[in-house]
């Protein structure tokens, strides 16, 4: 009976009908579809989740988290005009965290700044557009010389033509630079520039340890900015990018809106393409190979292999996850290396997930004992193990063991040190000679190796496959036991896309 008596109090504060509990449990749920991409969620889908989670009142736990400032409701669009006699669809009630609400109202507010000054007029835009040719180039350099605001789509070889920009620009006398998502995207990107000072990683850009000064209002100190990987932004790093370009300084905003899109939430890339808000160039600049013949066949639907009678694309089929790894673990560490003399080090293995029976975890454990085989005594890991370190949700960075102490493990992670504390290790270290598309983003491979066992039929999609694939330089396999079904997902419609609110503030009208 005591037993009972004190468990009472407990169960009247944490029960179904504690308000708080149906507040916190608003946050979570808003919490984990921001992790899904999602700004916000239909006001009548989140009161199903609710109640499903046992609470009563959806709607009062909603109401509290708003009250409480947690959480913002929204009701942005505009019925349709039309007859007053009929009934105007219900316009949806939209419910999102706050932080994600200022950060899509901000970066509204910022792109419309940016958009509607007006572009300078220096002298030399039309001959620096002349001299990189009658393709896309030529075209991106006249639309950022027209306007302060430019989209500006296509795969990876047109990369080449934001570099173009930046050095037409740099050539102009103008303080151009350029950023992409990752460390080796800028080591990329200054090759094709012929010089390091312009090429910086987004990261690298927003803290102050690359590229320009911020001047006493903290805006960069630039003239121009190109951000490579642009559908890799979330919400709020776009926001606080869109915010620090000066008045009169132009932004293009460069990327392929076919890949899987950012680790944090929003959709700024996909938003800002859909509603139309700035110039948009697309590239007619065909990505080189039958690898890239591949994938561009991929972005619309198609699983086509290019008939070469090399072994630039080879499908291997196989019937269960076993075999899957025993053929993977083949290609990576004897096919691959001997046909084509790429080595094991240069080849990347991508899955669709952790888990499973050839998932990422399975794949790296094949792939150690072969490749760099050990007893793991660093927390699982020795000195020359391929990892990726995720020290937060979004950033990953790829690197090796160098070796470990009672301080940590010693990784150098691209040509950065870093030391992991034994506490974290497990958390933020994993092997990565298998990795997730979504891991793999920003880099490239002369070797990539797509691992898709029967057991990922329902995460397949095209955008999941075109990333994976895209990562591929020279050879790409696809060890694959769905059958149809992957070629199914390919030729299939994008669909889930997130929910953000981007688009419909950019078409607000401008105040004043």
């Amino acid at each position: 009976e005591h037993a009972d008596a004190s468990r009472a109090p407990a169960r009247r504060r944490g029960g179904p009908r504690d308000v708080r509990r149906g507040r916190a449990l608003t946050v979570r749920l808003l919490e984990e579809a921001a992790l899904r991409g999602h700004t916000v969620r239909e006001l009548a889908e989140l009161a199903a989740a609710l109640g499903k989670h046992g609470v009563p009142d959806a709607e009062e736990a909603v109401q509290e988290a708003v009250a409480e400032g947690d959480a913002l409701l929204f009701q942005d669009g505009v019925p349709p005009a039309g007859d007053e006699e009929e009934e105007a669809p219900p316009v949806p009630v939209l419910v999102g965290l706050e932080r994600y609400a200022l950060a899509e109202e901000s970066l509204a507010d910022a792109l419309g700044r940016i958009a509607a000054a007006g572009a300078g007029t220096e002298d030399g835009w039309d001959p620096a557009a002349e001299a990189a040719g009658r393709g896309s180039a030529a075209e991106l350099i006249r639309a950022a010389a027209a306007h302060t605001l430019v989209l500006h789509t296509g795969g990876e070889a047109a990369r080449a033509e934001a570099a173009a920009l930046v050095s037409a620009a740099r050539g102009l006398g103008l303080r151009a630079f350029a950023a992409a998502h990752s460390a080796e995207g800028r080591r990329a990107l200054a090759a094709l520039l012929g010089a390091k000072e312009p090429a910086l990683t987004v990261a690298g850009l927003l803290s102050g340890t690359q590229g320009p000064a911020r001047d006493a209002e903290g805006h960069f100190a630039l003239d121009l900015l190109v951000v490579l990987d642009a559908p890799q932004l979330g919400v709020e790093e776009a926001a606080l990018l869109a915010e620090s370009v000066p008045d009169g300084a132009r932004l293009v905003l460069s990327g392929d809106p076919g890949v899987l899109g950012s680790a944090g939430a929003g959709r700024v890339f996909g938003d800002l393409l859909a509603a139309r808000f700035a110039p948009h160039v697309v590239s007619r600049t065909p990505d080189p190979g039958p690898v890239g013949e591949f994938v561009s066949g991929l972005g619309v639907g198609e699983f086509e292999v290019p008939r070469t009678g090399g072994h630039e694309v080879v499908v291997v089929p196989v019937r269960e996850p076993g075999e899957a790894v025993h053929r993977t673990v083949q290609l990576v560490t004897d096919s691959v290396p001997r046909a084509l003399g790429v080595a094991p080090d240069e080849t990347q293995v991508l899955v669709p997930g952790h888990g499973g029976a050839a998932g990422t975890r399975v794949l790296n454990a094949a792939l150690k004992e072969r490749l760099n085989p050990g007893p793991g005594r660093f927390g699982g890991f020795d000195p020359g193990d391929r990892i990726v370190w995720s020290p937060a949700p979004g950033r990953t960075a790829l690197g090796r063991v160098v070796g470990a102490d009672q301080e940590g493990l010693r990784l150098e992670c691209e040509g950065t040190p870093v030391r992991v504390a034994p506490a974290d290790t497990g958390r933020t270290v994993r092997h990565a000679w298998a990795l997730t598309a979504h891991q793999a983003v920003g880099h490239r491979w002369a070797a990539v190796v797509v691992v898709v066992p029967g057991d990922a039929v329902p995460v397949l999609s095209r955008a999941w496959f075109y990333t994976a694939a895209g990562r591929a330089e020279r050879h790409l396999s696809v060890v694959q036991g769905t059958g149809e079904a992957l070629a199914r997902a390919v030729a299939a419609r994008p669909s889930g896309e997130r929910r953000t609110r981007l688009t419909t503030l950019l078409s607000r009208p401008a105040e004043g």
